[in-house]
């Protein structure tokens, strides 16, 4: 939900480790698995949602909660290449 995404947000804010909470707290199967680490996408990869951020958004700071018809989710770009 919303909630329980801002709550891990706010966690992350003070310093938890992304990646274990991703693992612990995702229902992604790819999200847990890499503990939040989707590798590097190509536009048109992901859902619109993720492609706005992923190319465009600031990077380092953490976006989110991003609603989808996934789900809700926390994104962090780290790097493009």
């Amino acid at each position: 939900t919303s909630h329980e995404a801002n709550r891990l947000r706010d966690r992350i804010a003070k310093g938890a480790d992304f990646a274990k909470l991703a693992k612990q707290f995702s229902l992604c199967p790819s999200g847990q698995k890499a503990g939040g680490d989707l590798g590097e996408v190509k536009p048109g990869q992901m859902v619109r949602q993720f492609d706005k951020i992923v190319f465009k958004g600031e990077l380092i700071k953490l976006h989110g909660p991003v609603k989808t018809q996934f789900g809700f989710h926390l994104i962090q770009v780290l790097y493009r290449s």
